[in-house]
């Protein structure tokens, strides 16, 4: 058994060393083998100083006020007490908190992939009358700062009634999803993507008959893919950690997210324990590190492709 493991995988040693900015010829130098193994840790440090914030914060979410406020300082809890945990979960239904972060996360994945394709497919592809001014208006648009939207973001929301701490329906999401649903970068990244596609399939499409609204659907779209992909990442991870306009909108606590939530149990009277706040912590980011593993390769590859475009 010991040989056939050791026949599927091979010990990789320098001399089988072919791709990267060093082969094996390289590594016969003293000096390269250096530096080589001064840069690995040096990425075991970083993946240390990554690493080690959420280790401390477990840590200490585990521990007693005693532990905490003692003056004898240690690092892991002294007596572990995973029942709080689920005291915390039931105290506060924290589940409900998960639920409206999953719908509201849902919907903006969906606003932003479908209306920012929509008018990037219109301006880059359809090219109607003024698509020019429009693309402008757009550029413009991204370089107004956001903070400075919000005033009138949240009057327009008002006007629609949409401010109504009675309202316990999630139609309430609705103007945040559409926030997700015009979103410049968003658009850029498709009207981006979409110049490039292939015209020869457009025009192959037309010849057949088929309507702007089937080349958008039938052509368009499943070339889209990994654009479709990155988008919905952006827009997943910017909803889960959204905080100031869930914060004004969400007016009935029965709507909070997680982040929202959690913001208005730290001003809750008798204070929450340091344990238990940072406990509250823990579970916030738990989701983000779920998403995290299993789209990790789809995450990495989102930085190399934006770093080799730019």
């Amino acid at each position: 058994m010991s040989s056939q493991k050791n026949k599927q995988r091979p010990i990789l040693r320098f001399k089988d060393k072919r791709g990267g900015f060093l082969n094996f010829a390289d590594y016969r130098k003293t000096s390269n083998k250096v530096w080589y193994f001064l840069i690995i840790l040096i990425l075991v440090f970083f993946a240390f100083v990554a690493i080690f914030p959420m280790v401390f914060l477990f840590a200490s979410a585990m521990k007693s006020v005693q532990e905490i406020n003692s003056t004898t300082y240690t690092f892991w809890p002294q007596m572990w007490d995973f029942g709080k945990i689920g005291r915390l979960w039931e105290r506060f239904d924290f589940g409900r908190y998960y639920l409206n972060t999953l719908i509201y996360v849902a919907g903006a994945m969906v606003c932003s992939v479908v209306f920012n394709s929509l008018l990037a497919y219109a301006v880059a592809v359809v090219k109607p009358v003024g698509y020019k001014v429009i693309n402008t208006l757009i550029f413009l648009g991204y370089m107004v700062p956001t903070i400075l939207n919000i005033f009138p973001l949240l009057q327009e929301i008002k006007d629609f009634g949409f401010l109504d701490p009675d309202h316990q329906s999630y139609l309430t999401f609705l103007p945040l999803w559409l926030g997700f649903g015009a979103n410049a970068y968003y658009y850029m990244l498709f009207r981006d993507y979409f110049s490039r596609l292939p015209k020869s399939l457009v025009e192959a499409s037309k010849m057949d008959g088929a309507n702007q609204f089937d080349v958008f659907v039938r052509v368009i779209l499943p070339l889209s893919r990994p654009i479709i992909g990155i988008v919905a990442i952006f827009a997943m991870t910017a909803s889960y950690s959204d905080f100031l306009l869930p914060y004004c909108v969400l007016q009935s606590n029965n709507l909070q997210t997680v982040v929202v939530g959690i913001y208005n149990i730290s001003n809750v009277n008798p204070p929450l324990q340091t344990p238990d706040f940072l406990l509250l912590i823990l579970l916030s980011i738990i989701p983000q590190i779920i998403i995290f593993l299993i789209f990790q390769r789809q995450i990495m590859n989102v930085g190399a492709g934006k770093g080799s475009k730019e």
